[in-house]
């Protein structure tokens, strides 16, 4: 049974309707929720699940909706309530008076005196005009925002680069500005290296790699997917770059995108040739073919890109990467032998991740080695799911693709959908191995290890030629605490390793060397 409550005129961001959803979904009996605002595209979305009642058909942009399908009646009663309770729950009293709150952008601005940077997050039909007026009052802005219109976004880049200023996003969800991580992002060392990236969880991988290899972050700019596209035309990557390249804290740069349009390629490679500084460059599935400067390096993953940053960020050769990279090989070699020895009938591998530029590295590692890859985001669209949970030779999927995350909290926060998929997936005999990553830091899951283990323990229980490999990206400095959870996925029987891409690699193997037996 479904039911919904629409509030009129009552609005919450997104990261704080994430977290009520979450609950709600635990809430015993409940089968799928959703907690949204009543936008166009959100009700699109909403319609795919089963939730779509009139109630929300007739709701506006400005009013929140609540759709909760569940077994009983008592659960339904129960959610609500929890709803209810989350909704109108008041933050907790800070001893700074940091919990105060503002009357409109004009008072915002005069209790926080020097402020230079506002975060947007409302919904897309009203982000421009407010990221438009904290412009005009020279203010840089990140827009977390999505369903931002593309010509609103144009219009906001092509302002901030005539006052100097800069524009995150529009859905843009990982920063580190001074120091400070904003949204999804990590607590990582300061140091000298300045990164621009249009993806969001390659921005966290990077960082994060750099900072545990003991060099440090001085800015970290996201800038958006679509800002590399011919539309948009790299207009908040150029100004990130220009940014950094005068910045004194800012030594070298590493830049981080999926292949740009080639027109908008051209633009960033004059940019670069301008740049006394060395630029470090991973275009995933792509690369500069000109040689533009001297001190200009490129990686093909994203692992060896954040080590050759962090090698120049050190004063060090950069064969000290290579090294590294070659070291772990060898130690995936000898896993992946120990590995396939044990396979006797199961021969596909599964990726399930959280982080949407995971699945497009896989995807360039995978297929020289394992063959063709199915995926909901393909880099190559004649490998594109036609149902994404339904799932057949080898495929990876990203879990925080529109389909799976409007009205449910995103897959770094809860992992419901995952840990369902996990077991389901497991339990098929054709299956071999699990790829995972698990994204750490503000804004992901508290509590990764108590709400994947469980599932895990499921898995290999159901499937006992099953090898789970998994990437880790975080510190020790965030709140979870990497070696922790590296040490509790372990227990589980998980094979950890240091990377994304070094996953992908020990993934791909052990199936390249299952299929010659």
């Amino acid at each position: 049974m479904i039911k919904t409550i629409v509030k009129k005129g009552a609005y919450f961001d997104s990261v704080s309707l994430m977290q009520i959803a979450k609950k709600l979904n635990s809430v015993p009996g409940v089968l799928d929720s959703a907690v949204v605002m009543a936008t166009r595209e959100n009700k699109g979305i909403i319609k795919a699940s089963g939730l779509l009642t009139p109630e929300i058909i007739k709701a506006g942009d400005s009013d929140l909706a609540i759709a909760v399908s569940a077994a009983t009646a008592g659960a339904l009663e129960a959610a609500f309530r929890t709803a209810e309770e989350l909704l109108n729950k008041k933050p907790a009293q800070a001893a700074s008076g940091s919990d105060r709150k503002a009357a409109g952008l004009d008072n915002a601005i005069k209790m926080l005196d020097g402020a230079n940077l506002a975060v947007i997050s409302v919904a897309g039909r009203f982000a421009g005009a407010l990221a438009a007026d904290c412009l005009e009052k020279g203010l840089n802005v990140m827009l977390f925002s999505d369903n931002v219109p593309l010509e609103t976004e144009v219009a906001l880049k092509k302002a901030a680069v005539k006052k100097g200023l800069l524009v995150m996003g529009p859905d843009c969800g990982t920063a580190i500005i001074n120091g400070a991580p904003i949204a999804f992002a990590n607590s990582v060392r300061r140091g000298n290296i300045g990164v621009v990236a249009a993806a969001g969880t390659g921005l966290q991988e990077v960082t994060t790699l750099i900072s545990n290899d003991g060099a440090g972050i001085s800015q970290a700019i996201g800038t958006g997917g679509r800002d590399v596209k011919l539309e948009v035309g790299g207009l908040g990557f150029i100004q990130a770059l220009r940014l950094l390249a005068s910045d004194p804290s800012t030594e070298v740069l590493l830049m981080v995108s999926k292949p740009p349009h080639p027109q908008v390629l051209r633009k960033i490679a004059a940019e670069i040739k301008k740049i006394k500084k060395p630029v470090v460059a991973v275009l995933l599935g792509g690369e500069i073919r000109e040689k533009l400067k001297d001190n200009f390096y490129q990686g093909k993953t994203l692992e060896e890109a954040a080590l050759k940053a962090s090698c120049l960020g050190k004063g060090l050769d950069l064969g000290k990467a290579r090294q590294v990279i070659y070291d772990a090989t060898l130690k995936c070699a000898a896993l992946a032998r120990a590995e396939a020895a044990k396979k006797k009938k199961s021969t596909c591998l599964r990726g399930l991740f959280s982080g949407g530029t995971f699945v497009s590295e896989a995807q360039l590692i995978l297929q020289e080695m394992a063959g063709p890859v199915w995926s909901n985001a393909p880099l190559d669209k004649k490998w594109k799911l036609k149902d994404t949970l339904k799932l057949s030779g080898h495929a990876v999927i990203d879990l925080g693709e529109d389909e799976f995350t409007v009205g449910r909290p995103h897959p770094m926060i809860d992992f419901t959908l995952r840990n369902k998929l996990i077991v389901s997936e497991a339990a098929k005999p054709e299956v071999s191995v699990l790829l995972l990553d698990l994204v750490l830091g503000y804004g992901s899951n508290l509590k990764p290890l108590e709400d994947i283990i469980p599932s895990l323990t499921a898995a290999f229980a159901s499937n006992r030629e099953l090898t789970v490999v998994a990437s880790v990206t975080g510190t020790e400095a965030d709140p979870q605490v990497r070696s922790k959870v590296v040490r509790g996925l372990e227990g589980a029987g998980v094979l950890v390793m240091a990377s994304n891409a070094g996953a992908c690699r020990l993934a791909g193997e052990i199936v390249r060397l299952s299929s010659r037996r």
